[in-house]
């Protein structure tokens, strides 16, 4: 139980304000997700409610708060920054897949007495979660609070929803026409017997109709819900955030815009129709106001719609901006090597140096994601961000992890470099040298059709785990075209995290991340990240086998590579890459950088 003899802190002020509501309400446990209205991973200020009560700045985490309790769980990305960002505060840290902690659910079912109350915001939790939370407790003999924003309504000086303008993307970026697209989900809808499609998940929404947004930081989309019918599409949504021309463009294809917060009480007027939805993409209020008599057809949002295959438009132009991308890394690498402990450069400096390179291709639009800029053992945190207080001076030893990515026209791009800047240890060296090897067995894998990332992972973990050493993440993740820099149904990893999504069979034309990695705390961390293609390989007597394609072009620092740790075949691999990387960048660099690029392309072992 929090001590009020304890030092308070203003997240312990704004939780027991909480309390004080909760014991009026009855409530044993009020619980506060990371999301919004559409199931988003990444959401905007006015959805961060965990934030405002914990502190804690992540993506991704649960706060649970009880009487005598307030426990935050956040998965092994998450546990340094949660640590140091939770101290001091009554919120505990639950490590979300340690063995010697309970689940949310877990603890939930042996805390909550019978009887009693769990209060959440049912717009901001999915259908199937809060439908756990529902069969829980009605196991218990005790209620679901889910219609009232509490935690929210607390939030002084909240910031509003956002509604940027949105802008249209042409036809020479999708591949299709937002009809076309409209016309294969009805197609769909068809064959499964479907009246009503009720969309809420935000880059489903910005891909069916050809549009993106800046309602999200990074994430191109637009706040809406879609509601596509045989013959008409209700888009519901800020129509300030749409232009004349875009709203008559959008009206050609039948399809009207209605306020934003109008699909909840229109749901309520359904009547005789079949309605589909996914359960994990539509939030729980949505589902409750589903009058009782219609027939819910759950579906796969991947299969209503597949923007996880790139069509070959889309193909093309990630081929053509990953160059342009590779370009603006490759410079700053030569950069950074060049002038760290001539002159000053920080951990937030060089972050800006590299969007300020970014920012001069053509097509730019905005970051994919914060860029991540970690020096030394602050690279042990996978998600470390420099802020003005933790900001480091780069010195001409150790290493930089730099994470980064760029949300342009021809797509989203997404990389991890880790640059020598001096003198490394031996156990560094290793580490490093291991890293790439790893990243390089999954691009050149051959498999068979039917593979999903879990097949693949060990390919990358196996050099890792021979040293008895593990990443507490997965190996990759898919990558949205013009939209998040994470998206399902493709991954890599070695075991299942239900939340997560990512275990689909890998198919021909999906992008999915290639991303092993070292972090040993209070020393250092190391990650190598390309990106790549599913794609066809050869037909035979066994099936159809598939491959990758690189889609990322970036040296891997030679300095770091130890060939005492790499077999022939390895050597072969790391050779052929950066042969490829330098008939690729090289023609955009002027001379003096074309000759340092030659040397960190060099081959090794000849």
């Amino acid at each position: 139980m929090w001590k009020r003899g304890k030092t308070v802190t203003v997240f312990d002020e704004r939780i027991e304000a909480l309390r004080e509501v909760m014991r009026a309400e009855h409530i044993d446990f009020y619980l506060i997700p990371t999301a919004d209205d559409h199931a988003s991973e990444y959401v905007s200020d006015y959805y961060k409610v965990r934030n405002y009560y914990a502190g804690f700045t992540g993506s991704a985490g649960t706060l649970l708060i009880g009487m005598d309790m307030a426990g935050l769980w956040t998965d092994g990305r998450y546990f340094i920054q949660a640590e140091n960002q939770l101290a001091g505060s009554q919120v505990r840290l639950f490590r979300m897949g340690s063995a010697d902690e309970p689940t949310l659910f877990e603890y939930l079912r042996e805390n909550l007495p019978t009887g009693g109350t769990l209060a959440f915001d049912g717009q901001v939790v999915d259908l199937a979660q809060g439908q756990v939370y529902a069969d829980m407790l009605a196991s218990k003999q005790g209620r679901v609070l889910w219609d009232h924003d509490l935690a929210g309504s607390l939030w002084r000086e909240r910031p509003s929803r956002s509604s940027e303008p949105v802008y249209i993307l042409d036809e020479k970026y999708t591949g299709k026409s937002r009809r076309q697209k409209l016309e294969e989900l009805r197609q769909y809808m068809k064959e499964k017997g479907g009246d009503t499609v009720l969309l809420a998940s935000l880059e489903d929404i910005a891909w069916l109709m050809n549009l993106r947004g800046n309602d999200v930081r990074h994430t191109p989309v637009f706040l809406a819900f879609a509601r596509i019918d045989k013959d008409k599409v209700s888009l519901y949504t800020d129509s300030s955030a749409f232009s004349e021309e875009i709203t008559a463009a959008l009206a050609e294809d039948d399809i009207v815009l209605k306020p934003y917060m109008d699909v909840y009480d229109e749901l309520k007027t359904l009547s005789g129709e079949n309605l589909m939805y996914d359960p994990v993409k539509v939030n729980y209020a949505l589902s409750q106001c589903v009058p009782e008599g219609i027939r819910v057809l759950p579906s796969d949002i991947n299969e209503m719609i597949p923007k996880s295959v790139k069509n070959e438009t889309e193909l093309d132009n990630l081929r053509r901006v990953h160059i342009k991308d590779g370009v603006a890394v490759t410079k700053f690498m030569y950069w950074l090597k060049k002038n760290v402990g001539k002159m000053p450069i920080s951990e937030i400096s060089a972050s800006d140096y590299l969007e300020k390179l970014r920012s001069d291709i053509d097509t730019y639009l905005d970051l994919s994601f914060d860029t991540i800029s970690a020096y030394k053992a602050n690279a042990a945190m996978m998600h470390y961000s420099a802020t003005p207080e933790t900001d480091t001076v780069l010195e001409p030893s150790g290493m930089l992890l730099v994470d980064s990515g760029g949300q342009y026209y021809e797509g989203t791009t997404d990389i991890t470099r880790t640059f020598i800047l001096g003198p490394i240890s031996e156990e560094e060296k290793k580490h490093f040298t291991l890293v790439a090897k790893s990243m390089l067995n999954l691009a050149n894998a051959k498999f068979l059709y039917g593979c999903s990332g879990y097949n693949l992972d060990i390919l990358a973990r196996g050099p890792l785990w021979n040293l008895g050493i593990d990443y507490q993440c997965g190996t990759g993740h898919g990558v949205g075209y013009l939209l998040s820099v994470h998206e399902g149904p493709n991954g890599f990893r070695w075991k299942r995290v239900p939340e997560r999504k990512d275990f689909s069979i890998l198919e021909a034309g999906m992008v999915t991340t290639d991303e092993p990695g070292v972090y040993i705390e209070g020393s250092h961390g190391i990650r190598t990240e390309n990106e790549l293609i599913c794609v066809r390989d050869e037909k035979n007597s066994y099936g159809q086998f598939m491959r990758f394609e690189m889609l990322t072009w970036v040296p891997i620092d030679l300095d770091g590579i130890d060939i005492r740790w790499l077999n022939p075949e390895d050597i072969d691999q790391l050779n052929t890459y950066h042969q490829m990387v330098y008939e690729k960048i090289s023609p955009y660099l002027d001379t003096e950088e074309r000759e340092w690029l030659l040397y960190y392309t060099r081959p090794l072992g000849e």
